[in-house]
């Protein structure tokens, strides 16, 4: 099971689409690791450096819609790849949500009320979360404020999340 602990990387928009994430001309790459320098180098965000920001960090939150555009699961491996493996917003593309939760990662959908109060106390704060996902929370945490937001997932993209995703979890279970 992967990592859902660790720094947040804040993305203050929604309709942040797959090709943001990681731009079609790295589609071609034969590895995930290829990816890795290339996570969201074409996201237009006022503050936001791509070659400064993503170090270290291991949890995004964001807003609405998040992954659209092109269904890929280049987008999810460009995270991964980077040590990124849980990403909270208000709502998910369809596919890339799958695809997060296919490669053993985490799609926390909170509502906007909630990621609202999210970025009013904690962005541009060095933040910390740390999870539990089998009691479906986590900790948000910045020098002396801290909060503990719950969560919900379905069963079934629990169990991809414990075994590490779609593939171990076909070993596991068929």
């Amino acid at each position: 099971m992967k990592n859902f602990n660790g720094r947040v990387l804040f993305l203050d928009r929604s309709d942040i689409n797959t090709d943001e994430i990681i731009p079609a001309k790295y589609l071609t790459e034969s590895t995930k690791i290829a990816l890795k320098p290339n996570l969201l180098e074409d996201l237009v965000l006022e503050g936001f450096d791509p070659q400064k920001d993503i170090e270290g960090k291991s949890v995004v939150i964001t807003r609405d819609n998040f992954g659209c555009g092109s269904s890929r699961e280049h987008a999810p491996w460009a995270f991964e790849v980077n040590g990124i493996n849980m990403v909270i917003a208000t709502g998910f593309a369809r596919i890339f949500r799958q695809n997060m939760f296919n490669c053993g990662m985490m799609a926390v959908e909170l509502d906007a009320t909630a990621v609202d109060e999210l970025f009013a106390e904690f962005a541009g704060e060095e933040t910390a979360i740390e999870t539990d996902i089998d009691k479906g929370i986590f900790t948000i945490s910045a020098g002396e404020i801290s909060r503990q937001i719950s969560f919900s997932i379905s069963e079934y993209d629990l169990s991809l999340v414990k075994a590490g995703g779609w593939v171990e979890f076909a070993d596991q279970n068929y």
